[in-house]
């Protein structure tokens, strides 16, 4: 991930994230296992530059993590490379607050680890 500013990426309230939008996670394996949108991919930050050819198609693609910070840096790196990439703001933590639905790997109740 290059520096690349996150003040400059679009980003719009985990409130506000259409219904039907096309989502990447870029959290860790253990945070993506407690609980993730459904749907959603899942690519960690570090992994994102190797693995382009994996991302979903999508304009916008709307980029999660916990809590905005890793995906901002995510979606500034994709938009300067010439993708249309939106940050989640607040992340998968305002996503569970504002009671929007998620799913487990575990068979548990799924929570933003």
């Amino acid at each position: 991930m290059g520096r690349v500013m996150p003040q400059q990426v679009p980003t719009v309230p985990a409130s506000e994230v259409p219904e039907d939008a096309v989502v990447l996670d870029v959290r860790e394996d253990d945070e993506w296992v407690a609980g993730h949108i459904d749907g959603a991919t899942h690519i960690p930050m570090g992994e994102v530059p190797a693995r382009l050819d994996d991302l979903p198609e999508a304009d916008p693609l709307y980029i999660t993590c916990r809590g905005g910070g890793r995906s901002a840096r995510v979606a500034a790196w994709l938009n300067a490379n010439g993708y249309d990439a939106v940050n989640v703001g607040g992340g998968m933590g305002e996503w569970e607050a504002a009671g929007r639905p998620m799913v487990s790997e575990t068979g548990q109740q799924p929570f933003v680890r």
